[in-house]
């Protein structure tokens, strides 16, 4: 079974990080939610989420993927953080996905991982970064290579379905996407 690490920072955007969870273990995928800090993480609209797990303890295991919700400050904390940083250089020499969504790409972009890439972001999040050999795209989601990156909220769901296909087919997206009902 594919598993995934979701880092939670404080003022993570509340409907990514809950639809990317979601999602996932709907598709029957294994997902770790891991606090920077320990205890209760509290979300950009006020959600607090008690993670399965403080970071720290979650790096001992390999992930298949990482996944990072935007939202502020919480991609700033994400951005700022050695071992978060560590982690996304680590999954790219190890040939495994990185994800982000709506500010969370400006992790990616810190890692070097957007070098020579297409990505997209939040409206202005990559315009103001030195990404010379980057295309900065519009589309709801980009994959390119193992890299995948998302809008913001409004997409979501397409992205987190994206993911779902890259660890567990489209069949399995497909069938997630039914129960869905959109």
């Amino acid at each position: 079974m594919p598993s995934v690490l979701v880092p939670l920072a404080h003022g993570f955007e509340d409907l990514e990080a809950v639809t990317i969870v979601d999602l996932l273990r709907r598709a029957g995928i294994a997902v770790v939610t891991a606090g920077l800090e320990p205890g209760l993480v509290l979300g950009s609209r006020g959600t607090r989420i008690q993670p399965d797990a403080t970071l720290d303890d979650a790096l001992a295991q390999d992930y298949d993927l990482v996944a990072l919700p935007g939202g502020l400050p919480g991609a700033d904390h994400l951005r700022d953080d050695a071992r978060i940083q560590a982690l996304l250089k680590k999954m790219a020499a190890a040939g495994k996905h990185t994800a982000a969504i709506c500010a969370a790409p400006m992790a990616l972009a810190a890692a070097g991982l957007l070098d020579g890439r297409r990505a997209t972001a939040y409206p202005g999040v990559l315009d103001g970064l030195d990404l010379p050999t980057t295309t900065k795209r519009g589309d709801a989601v980009v994959v390119d290579g193992k890299v995948v990156t998302s809008r913001g909220p409004g997409t979501a769901m397409d992205f987190a379905l994206t993911l779902v296909e890259l660890l567990a087919g489209r069949d399995k997206r497909d069938q997630v996407e039914a129960g869905l009902v959109r």
